[in-house]
């Protein structure tokens, strides 16, 4: 549980804080700053961007990095931009930090799959990823303590500093585990430098042909297309329809407070009862909250947010997992990063038909009768992994079985 929780702190600094802090203080440093709304598009614009490049740099030479030093280097990174933030006042200097942070969190992300999954417990892979991947919703949750708590009494800029400090308390506290870990590993002759990787080539042929692989990537690239879309678009679909704006920010609450709490419990049933049972749950709860929110949107936004934090903070750790089933360590993170790059363009395939259909319609109601396609076109993907492993362990048992 110590190696689950410190790494799900590393993804709330690097996301959390690297990624969603500045969307969360654009309101109070518009006070002071000249931030208009071309910045704010650049900014998202280029973090995406960067973040993807982020991702395709960790699938061709991330197997080539010690994945314990680049996760202190990327933390590291991440807290000095987040104190120096503090003191800028060139919004476009902001913004190239914060792109600057987008790749550093890709990098992150991935050098946590391939240690966990390394270094971790079998039997609790799934449930170790989980909750790591939970620890971006755990950001969401500083965040809005920052805004409460730090922000009214001492100002936006010292926002940016407390998140330094509670990133470089997490850098320190990684670095221990990590020390601890290798101990451990060479104590029990463990050549921690040894792991089945591939070379550039072979990656994108794995991913294009074999099963998991391919089907991890277009599961993430179905997620992106599904949730970045619904989050762009909420609060503006709910301002179209007269709904009041704080059933927006209750909305977003929802969202958080379920991805804190969803790793635990969907990464336990990955491992006890198989990854398809538990895609199988978790889609199904996103599909039926879509439709219902598509239905009655007024009455179901809630139960929308719910089945969006079900979903999205555990599906990270519950893919690798399943990756990792077949493939090696340092494998699985370069798949995964793949899948990272596929996750982002599908968020931008996404919001560009959402946006000709708005364009076309001047309405968002079809966008999100669309986003409940893709949910249930999820739930028929996880519904085809649960019977292939179904099939799998039927095929297993036949074998070991005593013949006449």
């Amino acid at each position: 549980m110590r190696l689950a929780v410190t790494f799900g702190f590393n993804q709330a600094i690097s996301h959390g804080f690297g990624m969603f802090l500045f969307a969360a203080l654009v309101p109070m440093m518009q006070q002071t700053l000249d931030i208009n709304s071309w910045y704010l598009a650049l900014a998202g614009a280029l973090t995406q961007i960067a973040y993807l490049c982020g991702a395709m740099l960790l699938g061709v030479i991330g197997h080539r990095l010690d994945s314990g030093r680049t996760l202190l280097v990327t933390g590291s990174l991440t807290s000095s931009l987040l104190f120096i933030m503090g003191w800028l006042d060139n919004p476009v200097i902001m913004i190239c930090l914060l792109a600057i942070m987008a790749i550093s969190a890709a990098m992150s992300w991935g050098s946590i799959v391939e240690l966990v999954t390394r270094h971790g417990r079998a039997d609790r892979t799934a449930t170790n990823l989980s909750i790591a991947s939970s620890g971006t919703a755990w950001g969401y949750s500083v965040n809005g303590l920052i805004i409460l708590l730090i922000a009214p009494l001492l100002g936006w800029r010292s926002s940016w500093m407390a998140a330094a400090v509670l990133g470089m308390l997490v850098v320190f506290t990684t670095f221990t585990l990590l020390k601890s870990m290798r101990n451990q590993a060479q104590s029990q002759d463990i050549d921690v430098n040894f792991a089945v990787a591939m070379g550039t080539k072979q990656l994108f042929k794995t991913v294009l042909r074999e099963r998991t692989a391919f089907l991890s990537c277009f599961m993430l690239l179905l997620v992106g297309a599904s949730t970045i879309t619904f989050t762009t678009w909420l609060n503006t679909y709910l301002a179209e329809l007269s709904l009041p704006s704080a059933l927006g920010g209750y909305t977003w609450g929802m969202i958080g407070l379920t991805g804190m709490i969803a790793g635990f419990f969907v990464g336990k049933l990955a491992d006890k009862k198989g990854h398809g049972v538990a895609l199988l749950s978790i889609f199904g709860v996103f599909a039926l909250s879509l439709v219902a929110f598509s239905f009655h949107p007024a009455k179901f936004v809630m139960l929308a947010g719910f089945g969006y934090g079900m979903m999205y903070f555990p599906i990270w750790g519950i893919v690798a997992g399943w990756v990792n089933k077949q493939y090696s360590s340092k494998a699985t993170m370069q798949i995964n990063g793949i899948g990272m790059v596929t996750f982002g363009l599908g968020g931008t395939l996404g919001n560009l038909l959402a946006g000709m259909i708005h364009e076309a319609t001047g309405s968002l109601q079809n966008v999100y009768w669309l986003i409940s396609a893709l949910g249930i076109a999820l739930f028929i993907l996880a519904m085809y992994i649960y019977q292939s492993e179904r099939q799998t362990k039927t095929s297993m048992v036949g074998d070991i079985s005593p013949t006449a």
